[in-house]
């Protein structure tokens, strides 16, 4: 395996989460299978029910499938589609938060609980209160509060969610065009990591000159697959800007922002969507990410590849070697 290879190919995966716990490398990504929906903008073509849990002792090494760690049919409150999951550890358990559409088919984010990082995983069951919209993104900071980030437009239903009570209406199927960019969600978890202990808030993506990301600058808006890394003190938002196909981040003092537009960290891949992790392992830092090219350009069936990174001497995120041409 090299960088520019799936990890894993004899299934189909997306959407890496990857942490590194008890020394290995566990990666939480979306199980994808070929639903046979046509595809479109909501994503229905995005069925995925279940999760798989991946680890590795060295990038580029052998990686153990550790099997099915949560199913569909185990979770009272789902209805369909479990997306993009993330896992955190505290106290001695890890919790896996993923979302998934309830039965009035309205997403929400949900959390299961296990002993291992492994899995397997006991779900709650009810989601978490407050949750709504898709990919769940925790982060434990150093003096131990954890947060969780969130939200995803179109399919992911965040531009529904405008007057804080959900709309389902023509209107509500796409975002905003002018104006402020909607914006990721974030709130602080409780000690027992089930339930958020403060209101949710937008995550607040500044320009250069100090304003608010416009609706209409697609290359550089939140559109889905929030993520958050520490580096050198400072708090880096990442995220894919959707339809534009771009992974970008911003920078904060803050984890609750507001964060400063930084860049971009990996051009369009091949197939629709992008989405990421970014985690330290053994003194390196790396991208996981995901592709379609183990099925060649069918979009909801995708593979987990990784990437080295680097920063520069202003904390600017780069490749460590040139992304190659698609």
């Amino acid at each position: 395996m090299t960088d520019k290879e799936p990890i894993v190919t004899h299934v189909y995966t997306a959407d890496p989460s990857a942490h590194v716990f008890k020394g290995k490398l566990y990666v939480y990504p979306s199980h994808d299978i070929d639903s046979g929906i046509p595809s479109n903008d909501n994503g229905d073509q995005y069925g995925m029910n279940d999760y798989r849990v991946f680890s590795m002792e060295e990038v580029g090494g052998p990686v153990t499938d550790h099997g099915v760690a949560l199913k569909q049919e185990d979770i009272p409150w789902v209805s369909k589609q479990l997306w993009a999951p993330d896992a955190a550890e505290k106290n001695g358990k890890y919790y896996l938060y993923f979302p998934a559409r309830d039965k009035e088919g309205t997403f929400r984010i949900g959390v299961a609980v296990g002993d291992e990082p492994s899995g397997p995983f006991k779900p709650e069951p009810e989601p978490i209160n407050g949750s709504f919209s898709i990919d769940p993104a925790s982060f434990v900071d150093d003096d131990g509060q954890a947060y969780l980030y969130f939200g995803g437009i179109w399919g992911g239903q965040l531009q529904c969610w405008g007057t804080g009570e959900f709309i389902k209406a023509k209107y509500s199927t796409m975002e905003p065009q002018s104006g402020p960019a909607l914006s990721a969600k974030v709130a602080k978890l409780s000690e027992d990591m089930r339930s958020f202990a403060s209101e949710v808030q937008d995550v607040v993506i500044l320009d250069e000159e100090g304003k608010p990301i416009d609706s209409s600058d697609h290359d550089r808006r939140f559109f889905e697959a929030s993520w958050m890394h520490k580096y050198k003190g400072k708090y880096y938002f990442s995220y894919s800007t959707g339809d534009t196909h771009y992974l970008a981040y911003a920078v904060g003092d803050n984890p609750l922002g507001p964060f400063t537009y930084g860049g971009r960290i990996l051009e369009p891949v091949i197939g629709w969507t992008t989405h990421h992790s970014i985690v330290e392992f053994k003194g390196k830092w790396y991208l996981f990410y995901h592709d379609s090219s183990l099925s060649g350009g069918v979009n909801h069936l995708r593979c987990v590849k990784i990437r080295e990174i680097v920063y520069d001497d202003q904390g600017k995120i780069k490749l460590a070697e040139a992304q190659p041409k698609i």
